[in-house]
């Protein structure tokens, strides 16, 4: 198995982080700009980056996507279904039907 060389980068901010993929998000300013609240606030970074992404930053905005379209955007594996599917369910909302 080969290892994937990691490049330094260097964000706006000025932090110095290593990644091996073309994700420019930086580490160091994605912690700071976690939210406190929210189910924002139980996604892991690249989740909740992916999400932002799409201007899907609530819980009404989760529900007009299904769950694969979801599923589909980089960052979102099937260990963030539960987060969703458990902030979904507490507004009764539900994915969108495909």
């Amino acid at each position: 198995m080969t290892k994937t060389k990691k490049t330094l980068r260097i964000c706006e901010n000025g932090h110095s982080f290593y990644k091996s993929t073309d994700c420019p998000s930086c580490p160091a300013c994605m912690a700071a700009s976690k939210p406190d609240s929210g189910f924002l606030a139980d996604l892991s970074n690249p989740a909740r980056s992916a999400l932002e992404h799409e201007g899907i930053t609530t819980v009404e905005k989760l529900a007009e996507f299904t769950e694969k379209e979801i599923l589909s955007l980089h960052g979102i594996g099937p260990a963030s279904l539960p987060t969703f599917r458990k902030a979904l369910h507490a507004k009764n909302l539900d994915f969108k039907k495909p």
